[in-house]
């Protein structure tokens, strides 16, 4: 498929609420397959169409254990747990930032697959973090707003070299 380019931090439609997705065609379908493909190139553990300049609620994950790679379109968080916890994030819109996060420990999204199917996925841990990160750029939400103040860095590639 293509790689296609990344919407960074500045970027005003980072900010702006995605719209439903009405019919999954196979544009929807190509865009999946790009997303997949710009977020592994940049190493990233999710992606929200948005992100690529497209606002359409279509987001996709991957957790490079051979079972959790998917594609989620309209997904929703319709419950989470009582317990948070804080999760240290980046974001392939804002390089090199990392900062925590406080999310929900367990949620449960609702949304349909590249086939229209509904799905429903309970997660907790870090696929619950990426859930949660996904949702919110959905929702014009992003992390840096998030952050619990004293936790934000910037780690710049040499640094990363030094470790």
């Amino acid at each position: 498929m293509a790689i296609r380019i990344l919407r960074e931090e500045g970027d005003e439609i980072l900010k702006k609420s995605s719209r439903v997705i009405e019919v999954i065609d196979d544009r929807i379908k190509a865009l999946a397959e790009d997303m997949f493909d710009t977020m592994h190139k940049y190493d990233g553990l999710g992606l929200a169409a948005v992100q690529v300049g497209i606002l359409k609620r279509l987001i996709v994950i991957d957790l490079y254990d051979d079972k959790t790679k998917f594609a989620l379109v309209n997904p929703e968080i319709v419950w989470h747990g009582d317990e948070m916890e804080d999760f240290e994030e980046g974001c392939l819109s804002f390089p090199n930032q990392f900062g925590k996060v406080r999310r929900y420990s367990k949620v449960k999204v609702k949304a349909q697959d590249l086939n229209g199917d509904s799905v429903t996925l309970e997660a907790e841990g870090l696929l619950a973090q990426a859930l949660q990160h996904e949702i919110d750029h959905l929702n014009g939400e992003v992390f840096k707003d998030k952050i619990i103040p004293g936790t934000f860095e910037v780690v710049t590639p040499e640094d990363l070299n030094k470790k």
